[in-house]
């Protein structure tokens, strides 16, 4: 390519995958935004919904647990759907993320910010 500049040439064709990586980054966590996931709790009683940027969008309380005598019961309910719905986001956004890097020739598991 560039002949007699050495490895400059393998620069250069570096430095074009990474900018296309960073493009591909770029509308990766765009669609991030809109992947939706589910967490659940007490066998479904309560579903929180979190994109998979793990931002929370819904939560969905079965009306069936509603007592004045276990109300820290459904609250633990409540913050173990939410957990479990953003544990999956992270996994989805992980998921993700390895997709986009297969081909970079990074070690396997290699965690990206994002």
């Amino acid at each position: 390519m560039l002949k007699g500049l050495g490895g400059l040439g393998d620069m250069a064709g570096m430095m074009k995958k990474a900018q296309e990586m960073q493009t591909k980054m770029a509308e990766m966590q765009d669609e991030l935004h809109s992947v939706m996931v589910t967490g659940e709790s007490g066998a479904g009683l309560v579903k929180a919904t979190a994109t998979a940027k793990g931002e929370l969008t819904a939560l969905d309380i079965d009306p069936s647990i509603f007592s004045s005598d276990d109300k820290e019961v459904v609250e633990d309910l409540i913050l173990a759907a939410i957990k479990d719905a953003q544990a999956k986001a992270q996994e989805r956004a992980q998921e993700e993320m390895s997709k986009l890097t297969e081909g970079l020739g990074l070690p396997p598991g290699m965690k990206l910010p994002f």
